[in-house]
């Protein structure tokens, strides 16, 4: 479980390699507090095309630092990021499932970092 800034928590349950070279990360966000909690703006990233789109978690990165690799939410033809989007709320004790997909890191990678603006860094293992 990841720790996050508002009383938010994110619980990431499976990274899962699917053809033709995806990764998808599938989670749950937590408002752990006893307040509404107002998605933050910095979990969608900052660049102006995923800004365009909404509320998003585009923020996020996966990190292989086997390769000496950073990789990026993927996008549409539309710019729209292949992530959980719409989220602007949470309820006190509301959880809500998340997910992601990047670019695979090559087959032999086997562990990255999975990065969140605001949130607590992970190391994850992926599937093959």
């Amino acid at each position: 479980m990841l720790a996050g800034q508002h009383r938010l928590t994110l619980t990431l349950t499976s990274a899962r390699r699917l053809p033709p070279g995806a990764l998808t990360l599938r989670g749950t966000l937590k408002n752990t507090g006893t307040t509404l909690v107002i998605v933050p703006a910095e979990l969608r990233g900052g660049e102006t095309a995923v800004l365009r789109t909404g509320p998003s978690l585009a923020g996020a990165t996966l990190v292989d630092f086997t390769a000496g690799k950073r990789y990026y939410v993927l996008r549409d033809t539309d710019s729209r990021p292949l992530t959980t989007t719409g989220l602007s709320q949470l309820e006190p004790g509301e959880a809500v499932p998340v997910f992601w997909q990047f670019p695979a890191p090559p087959a032999t990678t086997r562990q990255a970092d999975f990065e969140l603006p605001l949130f607590d860094s992970a190391t994850i293992t992926l599937s093959k």
